[in-house]
């Protein structure tokens, strides 16, 4: 009897190992454009995600899913959120061409946000046109989406919303490189030195809310914060993003998920509320 209780037990621990290895990795977003794709009218578009894999069943059974419309008039005002705690610091980076959007991968783990004393490492940046979040449902042409991760894999993304206008500082010094890796899915291109900190956004006033990923696997319980001020970006600059979708849709946009129940929080630091 005491073997067999040893036996179940080490058992046991093997599949928590599994499973504990496992959680980060499925909280990750996919790379595989050939997998999901954003036309509504194909199997594999957004309304289809949740029954490709098991895995990805959150997509279609997540109560507390991204994107969302925020709506003023229904946000808790608050201001003991505070200012945004950033240090970005320049890094290595690699940009990549994952068919359904284009991301900047950083190579060093020297930049972070920090949230309730907790540091989430930014990992990679990538671009969502038009804007997959929406404020009081008006819909902006273009969101930056910086995905921060803390080693035990909790996920915190700064969402960045652009209307054309003028171009933007950080697109026009990756122009050459967007250009190279346009053409193909899975293009890679390591670009030497890149500067965060050259992404410039307001860290006073900014939307808080729990969500998940906008792409599978979907994954919940992910800390997101939008900013309030929107800033610009031009038309052609939008368009060389575009490029990198290679479906119908002409977007990587996922559609707008039910708030459900979900507080919405809009922290106004240094200002009466």
């Amino acid at each position: 009897m005491a073997k067999l209780a040893s036996i179940v037990l080490i058992f046991s621990l093997i599949i928590a190992l599994v499973l504990l290895s496992s959680c980060p990795a499925m909280s990750q977003e996919v790379d595989d454009e050939s997998e999901f794709n954003y036309d509504e009218e194909s199997d594999k578009g957004p309304q289809n995600w949740g029954n490709i894999k098991p895995e990805w069943f959150m997509c279609k059974n997540g109560t507390k899913q991204s994107p969302i419309d925020i709506l003023n008039q229904k946000v808790q005002i608050v201001s003991n959120l505070g200012t945004l705690q950033i240090n970005y610091k320049p890094s290595n980076a690699t940009l990549k061409n994952r068919g359904h959007d284009i991301m900047l991968e950083l190579i060093s783990n020297s930049s972070y946000l920090q949230i309730n004393g907790t540091q989430y490492i930014l990992r990679q940046l990538h671009w969502h046109s038009p804007s997959e979040h929406t404020i009081n449902g008006k819909r902006f042409d273009l969101e930056l989406h910086l995905v921060h991760q803390t080693p035990s894999g909790k996920i915190a993304v700064i969402g960045i919303l652009y209307k054309i206008a003028i171009p933007d500082l950080f697109l026009s010094l990756l122009k050459k490189d967007l250009k190279a890796i346009s053409e193909s899915s899975g293009a890679e291109r390591e670009i030497g030195i890149v500067v965060p900190n050259l992404i410039t956004f307001g860290r006073r006033q900014y939307y808080r809310y729990i969500g998940s990923l906008t792409t599978p696997p979907c994954s919940p319980n992910i800390t997101w914060t939008i900013i309030t001020k929107v800033k610009s970006v031009s038309k052609e600059q939008i368009e060389l993003l575009r490029v990198a979708v290679h479906d119908e849709s002409n977007s990587n946009a996922r559609p707008l998920q039910p708030v459900n129940e979900r507080l919405v929080q809009l922290n106004k630091y240094g200002l009466r509320v």
